[in-house]
């Protein structure tokens, strides 16, 4: 038998003690509910939402439709026969009778297209693979939804990949997810879009005789960053493209007279992590134009109310509704607060068809989430389920300014600090880059939630936004190109100082860490400064060289870079963390998902591979079959229990 360390044995107990802590509880306290998919009736009157409550059994999705006036519940649906199912976003018919949702089972690999109606929740189609997005034709006689169909993954760069196992690269084992269409009353799905291209997003024309949509050839994963925006023929098929933009789009819509489409367009680094201007082409096809330059802050959603678009938009640490006039290139602000704002796929909030009513769902650190509406710009909750949940910590937005810049984070810490006393903190650097950190409510009790346990355990926690973060305009999040661990680091760095002034924390005892962009930024930091005592870094990027050659999505890199790693290897060398190596001092604990697309497991190694070399205390942890983002709970609560562990040891 192999003998044991007692530092080793010391640290093993400390890991199954927090470990049996987190399995106590993973989630949080019961009776706390959550609403998202928004969708609002055309009259603003009701709204439909998938809603859970924290701590109830099992018992299947369901989908809540409640007064827009009040929040009495109207009526409820339920999957109750598949705990394990998944439901997608609802959508309502034009005469506002029904409702369309898409049930997906992971466990039979099945999704299916419901109809709800008069309490009754009726099976349409299904189709063997994924399926997302439904959407009822202007008419209210077809439905359309994305179908992949014998998909060999879900769909998405975050989630665990394909196995790379025999001949690699062959087009036929491609997923392609394409639009589908369904009878109302039911029927057949019958395959619209081209078979070889991959559909990102789409809306129906208002004539119903097409649709436009995001898509490219090949790998889904990979492509979306070179996506065109094209018009799709419902009846043959054919694919037209209006527009090929060198930049990431999203929610292509048409406006009411069919002439134009708008679409959100910028530099973004993740499909889903929506940010940038507002443009507008013809749909006769052209040349996209910017109706909304210079704007100081990122919109995140959009929907054509006549001849204006009604807008979501993160402005600093705000929140906000805009009206755009397209035609005069001006945006006026009907609504902002310090909220995280969500509602559906096409923006953080929902309109009714006049554009006169709104609703989202709202929460931050220190209220729950609350579904909340009325005429703009009268926003007032509807839901008061979670109005009894008290803030669990303090917080508060840190705004300064860096070479030019103007910057913001938020800082979490201690409901109450003991006088006299200085406490340690962690700098938390998010994802992306092109992201942003907004306001999460953060309840007491249960151990499911990494910021709380932080806190919980005595720490402050710092998160900053950037350079290269949404919020602040086109040209702040653009300001990282070609610079990655340059501006956006001394940004940080900045941030850290403005944080120390605001808060009795000790600037001896300050921690790291960060997953995917922010993993890398961990790795930058321990080789780039010897200010933090302990690193967490989240399936990074060490070696930008060889990271272009093993993961999946290399064409997210050339926006950035502005170049192939083969054209100009310099600019990638210049930002890889492992060129810095032997600076490094800082005790990092390591962790990555096995089959994750976005950031192999190889990088993660080799960066441990480092440090070990160099002497620094390290550990490395793979985490089977999981891909970009942890899914399982024994996975999460396993590495929740370890950054915990790791911090405590360093910076206690």
């Amino acid at each position: 038998m192999t003998q044991r360390h007692p530092t080793a044995l010391a640290r093993a107990a400390t890991l199954a003690a927090l470990l049996a802590a987190a399995g106590a509880a993973t989630a949080d306290p019961a009776g706390l509910r959550s609403y998202r998919a928004l969708a609002i009736s055309a009259d603003g009157e009701r709204i439909a939402a998938i809603e859970t409550v924290d701590g109830e059994p099992k018992a299947g999705p369901r989908v809540v439709v409640r007064a827009r006036s009040d929040g009495a519940i109207a009526a409820t649906y339920q999957l109750a026969e598949c705990a394990a199912c998944r439901l997608d976003a609802p959508s309502w018919s034009p005469d506002q009778a029904a409702l369309a949702v898409i049930g997906s089972d992971p466990q039979a690999g099945t999704a299916t297209v419901y109809l709800l109606r008069d309490g009754r929740m009726t099976a349409l189609a299904s189709v063997k693979g994924v399926a997302s997005t439904v959407r009822w034709s202007p008419d209210g006689r077809q439905l359309a939804f994305l179908a992949t169909v014998g998909a060999r993954k879900l769909t998405g760069a975050v989630e665990a990949g394909a196995r790379q196992v025999g001949e690699i690269g062959l087009a036929q084992e491609e997923d392609a997810q394409r639009v589908a269409v369904v009878p109302a009353a039911g029927g057949a799905v019958r395959l619209v879009s081209p078979a070889d291209t991959f559909v990102y997003e789409y809306d129906w024309t208002p004539d119903g005789k097409g649709f436009v949509v995001t898509s490219a050839r090949g790998n889904g994963d990979n492509n979306w960053w070179v996506a065109t925006l094209g018009h799709v023929d419902a009846a043959s098929g054919a694919l037209r493209v209006l527009a090929a933009p060198k930049m990431q789009m999203n929610m292509p819509h048409v406006s009411p007279d069919g002439r134009t489409v708008a679409f959100i367009g910028g530099l973004m680094s993740d499909f889903g992590s929506v940010g940038g201007d507002v443009y507008t082409v013809p749909f006769a096809g052209g040349q996209p134009v910017d109706v909304t330059p210079g704007y100081k802050g990122t919109f995140n959603g959009i929907a054509w109310r006549g001849k204006e678009l009604l807008a979501s938009v993160l402005a600093g640490a705000d929140a906000g509704v805009a009206a755009i006039d397209p035609a005069a290139r001006s945006t006026r602000l009907l609504w902002k607060g310090p909220v995280t704002a969500t509602a559906s796929r096409d923006g953080r909030f929902v309109f009714s068809a006049d554009g006169k009513v709104a609703a989202s769902v709202h929460e931050d650190f220190g209220s729950a989430p609350r579904i909340v509406a009325g005429r703009l710009p009268a926003l007032a909750p509807v839901t008061r389920d979670n109005a009894h949940f008290a803030p669990a910590l303090s917080a508060r937005s840190v705004a300064w300014t860096n070479e030019g810049h103007d910057v913001q984070g938020w800082l979490v810490g201690p409901a109450r600090v003991e006088p006299g006393k200085t406490y340690p903190m962690i700098v938390q650097v998010h994802g992306g880059p092109a992201a942003a950190v907004t306001p999460r409510y953060v309840a007491a009790g249960g151990t499911g939630n990494l910021l709380r346990d932080l806190v919980d355990e005595g720490y402050f926690v710092f998160m900053p936004n950037p350079r290269g973060s949404f919020g602040q305009g086109s040209a702040f999040t653009s300001a990282n190109r070609r610079d990655f661990g340059g501006g956006d680091w001394r940004d940080i760095l900045a941030g850290v100082d403005a944080a120390l002034k605001a808060a009795p924390i000790d600037g001896a005892r300050l921690g790291l860490m960060g997953h995917s962009y922010g993993g890398f930024m961990t790795m930058w930091g321990v080789t780039h400064s010897t200010r933090f005592k302990a690193a967490v870094a989240g399936a990074g990027i060490a070696n930008w060289i060889s990271y272009y050659g093993q993961n999946g999505i290399d064409q997210w890199m050339v926006p950035f870079f502005g170049a192939t790693m083969y054209d100009d290897p310099a600019v990638y060398r210049a930002a890889s963390p492992i060129e810095s190596i032997k600076a490094a001092r800082t005790p990092t604990f390591i962790y990555v998902g096995e089959r994750d697309v976005e950031c192999p497991p190889a990088q993660s190694l080799e960066f441990w591979h480092g440090l070990k070399a160099m002497g620094v205390p390290t550990s490395l942890v793979i985490y089977a079959d999981e891909g970009h983002s942890l899914r399982k709970p024994e996975h999460q609560r396993d590495l929740r229990a370890r950054e915990i562990g790791w911090f405590n040891k360093y910076l206690k």
